[in-house]
C-alpha cells in the first residue's frame, strides 16, 4: 500500500503563504482523485480540496481563490499552496486518496500574529 507524508506546515502571520507537500512511497500515477484535508482542534476532518486524475479540481468555498492543489506524478507528490491565510485555517493538514479511510500524520499549520 503506497504511504503519504505531509510537509511543510508550520507557523505563519495572517496574511502569509505556505506550501504544503505530500509525498509518496510509490507511484500516484494511477491513483484518482486525491485530497488536502485538514483537522482543527475540537472539529472533525473537512475536505479542504481535492484533484483529480486529469487534473480538474474541487475547493472548499472557504478556501476559493486563496488555496491551490496540484499534482506531480512524476515525482509522486500533491501540493497544496495556500495564500492569504487567516487564523480560522488554523489545523492539522492531511493528504490521502479520496478513497482512503485511514489518516497519515499530518502536518501543522498554526495561522496567528
Amino acid at each position: 500500500q503506497v504511504q503519504f507524508v505531509e510537509s511543510g506546515g508550520g507557523l505563519v502571520q495572517p496574511g502569509g503563504s505556505l506550501r504544503l507537500s505530500c509525498t509518496a512511497s510509490g507511484s500516484i500515477s494511477s491513483i484518482g482523485a486525491m485530497g488536502w484535508y485538514r483537522q482543527a482542534p475540537g472539529n472533525s476532518h473537512e475536505v479542504v480540496a481535492r484533484i483529480f486524475s486529469r487534473g480538474s479540481t474541487v475547493y472548499a468555498d472557504s478556501v476559493k481563490g486563496r488555496f491551490t492543489i496540484s499534482r506531480d506524478n512524476a515525482k509522486n507528490t500533491v501540493y497544496l499552496q495556500m495564500n492569504s491565510l487567516k487564523p480560522e485555517d488554523t489545523a492539522v493538514y492531511y493528504c490521502k486518496p479520496v478513497y482512503q479511510t485511514s489518516w497519515g500524520q499530518g502536518t501543522q499549520v498554526t495561522v496567528s500574529s
